[in-house]
C-alpha cells in the first residue's frame, strides 16, 4: 500500500530529489557561491573555472611544484616592487605606501572559529553514524568511504579536487534546467532502491543480534 502511494507521488511529480522543500539556489548557500555554480554570472563563472584550470595544468600536467610557484611569484613580486620604487625615485613619482599590516587579526580568527565547528560537527557526525543507532546510515557511510578509497587510488588528490569542482559546476547547473526530469527518474529510482533496502533489511540486517538497550543503562 505504501509502495502504491509512493509511486503515486513519484509520477504526479511532488518527489523531490533528496526530499528538498527549498529551491537549488537556496540550498547551495543564495550568495557568491551559488550564482557562480549555476552560472546566473557567466563571465564570472568562466573566469572561476579558467583559473581553476590553470591551476590544475600548473600542477597536474606541467607538474610545477608548489613550493617553486610561490617562491617564483615571491620573486616576481618582490622584484615589480623594486622596480617600480626605483622609477618612483628617479622620476619623482609618488611612492608606494607599504601597509603595516596586510590582514586583519579578526580575519583569522573568524576563519579558525569557522575550521573549529565545521570539524567539530563532522566528527560529532562520524560518531553518531558510528554508534549504529542507524543501520542505513552507517552502511551507506561505508560504502561511499570504500568507493571514496578506490577512486583515491586511481586518481591522484589534484585530478580528484579539479574533477569534484568540474562536477560542482556542471550538476547544480544541468539539475537546475532539467529539475523536473531530474527529480522523476530520482524518485523512481529512490522507490526501487528501498524496496531493494526493505528486502535485505527483512532477511539480513534484521536477523543480526542487537544489544539490549537496558544493558547500556547498567552501569
Amino acid at each position: 500500500m505504501s509502495t502504491s502511494i509512493e509511486n503515486s507521488s513519484i509520477n504526479n511529480g511532488s518527489a523531490r530529489l533528496l526530499g528538498r522543500q527549498r529551491p537549488i539556489h537556496d540550498i547551495l548557500g543564495g550568495g557568491l557561491v551559488a550564482d557562480i555554480l549555476l552560472w546566473r554570472n557567466p563571465k564570472v563563472s568562466a573566469l572561476v573555472l579558467l583559473g581553476i584550470t590553470f591551476i590544475w595544468l600548473l600542477f597536474e600536467v606541467i607538474e610545477y611544484n608548489f613550493i617553486t610557484l610561490v617562491c617564483h611569484i615571491s620573486i616576481t613580486s618582490m622584484l615589480a616592487l623594486f622596480i617600480y620604487r626605483t622609477l618612483a625615485e628617479l622620476c619623482k613619482w609618488k611612492l608606494p605606501e607599504i601597509p603595516t599590516m596586510v590582514m586583519e587579526e579578526s580575519t583569522f580568527k573568524h576563519v579558525v572559529v569557522v575550521l573549529h565547528g565545521k570539524c567539530n560537527q563532522l566528527l560529532s557526525k562520524l560518531l553518531e553514524i558510528s554508534s549504529g543507532k542507524d543501520i542505513k546510515t552507517f552502511l551507506l557511510a561505508i560504502g561511499t568511504l570504500l568507493m571514496l578509497s578506490l577512486v583515491g587510488t586511481y586518481l591522484s588528490t589534484m585530478n580528484l579536487l579539479f574533477i569534484s569542482y568540474i562536477c560542482g559546476q556542471i550538476v547544480p547547473f544541468v539539475y537546475e534546467k532539467y529539475e523536473d526530469d531530474v527529480d522523476h527518474f530520482a524518485g523512481k529510482l529512490h522507490g526501487e532502491m528501498k524496496q531493494l533496502y526493505n528486502r535485505i533489511d527483512e532477511n539480513v540486517l534484521a536477523k543480526i543480534p542487537r544489544v539490549p538497550s537496558q544493558d547500556r543503562k547498567i552501569r
